[in-house]
């Protein structure tokens, strides 16, 4: 066995061979598979291993059609069989959201040149004689749809990484790995010990105990699925092919054939944990006693679907163990507090993006960032916030609602709160609805009178889109007071503060005190890997505002720059608390607060200061993310409350009161304002979202400058556009492709809402380059279906930003 390696693996499941294949594919030959047991063991073994490329994510669709083709190239390469069957499958919509989740998914296959597209009645008879149709209002059809064999694809990929020199050792289980001063890792074995530049932790059931060693707790945890597989049905032995798979995600099971008979799975309401507190280092390729019971009411709805499953025998019943994140999606990526720990866990349709994952894994490791922006998984999205109650209540229902529609903008209750502020218990009684931003609960707009206090979810307007409009319109009228505190809130100070920021941002950062600047942070392959407002409030003293859901993401970069002696760095977040009052009487209901000048002479746009605000102090911004006048007010924690109390006492006479983020949404989205993972994205060059005016190359060197002169080089391939559309009951929220009139796809949205003070359905959008100028019409696939829209010359709202600095 190696003692030292570019890249040490633990854990010989699907995930595990993946990353090694690509590692070893991409350039790293010194490469080590750590297995404590047989590969597969654990879930890889006993996986129903279903393929299927459409997901609601435009990114991870990408991911698994790179998946899907890359298991017959590997076959080619490496001799070794992986069982692929690929008749096809069958997408059934019950329910008139699953209509438009389907058709929505079929828009973006033609956007991307992905293959999945409707089919009538007849002809799915004729694919699946055996599946009755009835009720049924719409059927797509995905021709590589499929399923592999489990072994044969992981043997695979173990194959094509030895092949390559990469070296795989059974029976080795990993008993320790300790961090070394220099940012490598030693990692132990009853054979003796490896010191490698990168740990990965792809250890699959015993994920959480092999982070324990390294001191990370992970928010995991197992529970059991169960499906069955029929003795041989003669229809299906008659017919002499294979059987496409049916999606019938509103019956709540998914089948395909297996053998001659078919194969039923289902998640069912019932559900049930394994392991919550550890996973047995013993087991194996052990399965757990049949259940069928908890799963009967989904095999009923199969049978229905699929008469002949009720008359088949069951051959036999597969139930086995599955560890589930929080909200179903891997954790991935390096852990943000570790040097050179890489996380691949909590993996649940594995074979579908298997492959995926481990290109990315190994895009990240060697060159610094994956080709795709996979924020939506990364490990980062959560914090020490995510503990074992909030993940075992999130668990719980996402098992048991796993092919339940995740609607734009839902919010589901499950595990909640997790934590809140001060001002948590007023709002609520003010008729708050809440959304949970990185573990915080934060007010998405207020029910007033009679209004429900539950939101409906769907695709179109659902019961919040009045009291939104509401909100919106009073804060454009009158003013309005939104609770920011989940902004990311940093201090910097010190003698060296000024010049680690500017090692840090692109922007030059101010020099005189009160001043403040936006600032771009440019990622590894010169995108946009973050935006921030930065402030000077003194001499060496700094306050850093960004993207709060991406703040341990963003502590990456913060790490990657050493702090000058003499230098402190230290979030905020937690223990600073703020508001934005902002509209035309903005200024009014401040001044009722406050001694200060609030003129625009002597307090102008883009300044800051220490101030008293109804006897509190704050650092006050003159910034609005509503594109109208307004002040960022930040108070320390404690005083949340009393300052929200005053602002809205002094607002009520005014006609202003709270407004929630939902209006905040669409207010930025009239005036043109991008948001971090939607418009700005480390996918997205600055000269394509239009930041790379805040660019300052001729201050001196800055984190990934480099990159970003290689990026700057080149033509934008895509342009960031607003437009108008004309939308009557629903309204683009992003992903949503764009045609242009002939159906040539050319871009897609990346966030939309209604401009209420503008009498508009937006959406913010990037096109692809040289295909549309302002003025053309457009086509946007709102619900699937084709909706006109104008590419607008400039933001409908207060363009020349004379609001923002009145």
């Amino acid at each position: 066995m190696r003692t030292h390696a570019q890249a040490v693996i633990i854990g010989g499941g699907l995930i595990g061979c993946s990353i090694l294949y690509h590692l070893a594919k991409l350039g790293w030959s010194d490469v080590v598979l750590l297995e404590r047991d047989e590969l597969t063991s654990g879930s890889t073994w006993h996986a129903a291993a279903n393929i299927h490329g459409l997901h609601d994510s435009t990114n991870i669709s990408l991911l698994q059609h790179y998946t899907m083709s890359l298991y017959k190239e590997l076959e080619v390469e490496t001799g070794q069989g992986c069982g692929i069957f690929q008749p096809g499958s069958l997408y059934l919509a019950q329910t008139e959201a699953r209509e438009h989740q389907l058709r929505l998914q079929e828009a973006k296959a033609r956007r991307y040149k992905m293959n999945f597209y409707e089919i009538q009645r007849d002809e799915a008879e004729r694919l699946h004689p055996l599946v009755d149709f009835d009720g049924i209002r719409c059927i797509m059809y995905e021709p590589e749809g499929g399923n592999v064999d489990p072994s044969g694809v992981t043997m695979a990929y173990a194959a094509g990484a030895r092949q390559r020199g990469a070296e795989i050792h059974r029976f080795t289980p990993v008993i320790g790995t300790e961090a070394q001063p220099d940012g490598s890792w030693i990692v132990r074995t009853p054979k003796g010990e490896i010191r490698t530049q990168w740990v990965v932790n792809a250890a699959g059931l015993w994920g959480r105990e092999v982070a324990a060693m390294a001191g990370l707790e992970l928010p995991l945890i197992p529970t059991e699925h169960q499906y069955f597989v029929t003795e041989t049905i003669p229809e299906i032995a008659a017919l002499g092919r294979r059987l496409p798979s049916v999606a019938d995600r509103d019956g709540e099971y998914y089948l395909r054939q297996e053998g001659l008979g078919l194969l039923i799975g289902a998640y069912e309401r019932n559900m049930k944990f394994w392991a919550e507190n550890g996973t047995p280092q013993n087991f194996g390729h052990e399965l757990f006693p049949d259940d069928l019971e908890r799963i009967e009411e989904n095999m009923m709805r199969a049978i229905g679907r699929v008469p002949a499953v009720g008359t088949a025998g069951i051959k036999r019943v597969i139930n086995g163990p599955m560890i589930w994140s929080p909200d179903s999606a891997v954790l991935f990526g390096p852990v943000p507090e570790l040097n050179n720990y890489f996380c691949c866990n909590g993996i649940i349709p594995g074979f579908s993006q298997s492959g995926g994952m481990g290109k990315l894994a190994a895009e990240w490791m060697i060159e610094g960032e994956p080709s795709l922006d996979m924020f939506g998984w990364d490990v980062a999205r959560f914090g020490h916030w995510a503990s074992k109650a909030f993940t075992k209540a999130r668990v719980q229902d996402q098992y048991s609602h796993r092919f339940k529609i995740h609607f734009p903008s839902e919010e589901r209750s499950a595990g909640r709160p997790a934590r809140v502020r001060p001002a948590y218990e007023k709002q609520k009684a003010m008729g708050a609805l809440f959304g949970l931003n990185f573990g915080w609960e934060h007010p998405l707009w207020f029910a007033q009178g009679g209004e429900p206090r539950e939101e409906s979810i769907g695709f179109t307007r659902q019961n919040w889109w009045g009291p939104v409009g509401r909100e919106a319109r009073m804060l454009r009228e009158h003013a309005g007071i939104i609770d920011i505190s989940n902004f990311a809130k940093y201090s910097v100070k010190g003698e060296g503060a000024e010049a680690w920021l500017n090692a840090i941002f692109a922007n030059r950062m101010p020099t005189e005190i009160g001043r403040s600047c936006l600032t771009p942070l440019i990622g590894k392959r010169g995108g946009v890997a973050g935006d921030f407002t930065v402030t000077k409030l003194g001499e060496g003293d700094f306050m850093i505002f960004g993207s709060g859901m991406a703040e341990r993401f963003h502590q990456r970069f913060f790490m990657a720059v050493p702090l000058p002696e003499n230098t402190d760095f230290k979030s905020l977040t937690e223990s600073m608390c703020a508001f934005n009052v902002a509209g035309p009487k903005s200024r009014e209901l401040l001044s009722r607060l406050t001694n200060e000048d609030l003129s625009n002479v002597a307090f102008p746009f883009m300044r800051s200061r220490r101030m008293v605000v109804a006897g509190i102090d704050v650092v006050a911004l003159r910034v609005s993310f509503t594109g109208d006048l307004g002040w960022e007010l930040y108070c320390d924690a404690t005083k949340q409350e009393e300052l929200y109390d005053a602002l809205l006492n002094a607002g009520s006479e005014l006609g202003a009161g709270p407004v929630g983020s939902r209006a905040l949404m669409s207010l930025r989205i009239e005036k043109g304002y991008g948001s971090w993972s939607r418009e700005y994205s480390p996918e997205y060059w600055p000269q394509e979202s239009g930041l790379d005016r805040l660019i300052k190359l001729e201050k001196g060197d800055f984190l990934n400058k480099d990159a970003y002169l290689k990026v700057a080089s080149e033509a934008p391939r895509q342009k960031l556009a607003i437009v108008s559309i004309e939308a009557v009951d629903a309204d683009a929220t992003g992903g949503e492709p764009i045609f242009l009139p002939d159906g040539t796809p050319i871009g897609q949205v990346s966030s939309g809402a209604y401009g209420y003070s503008v009498d508009m359905s937006l959406a913010l959008c990037y096109i692809k380059a040289g295909t549309a100028k302002p003025g053309d019409k457009v086509s946007v696939a709102i619900l699937g279906r084709p909706h006109e829209a104008t590419i607008l010359e400039r933001p409908p709202f207060d363009a020349d930003g004379v609001r923002l600095r009145a």
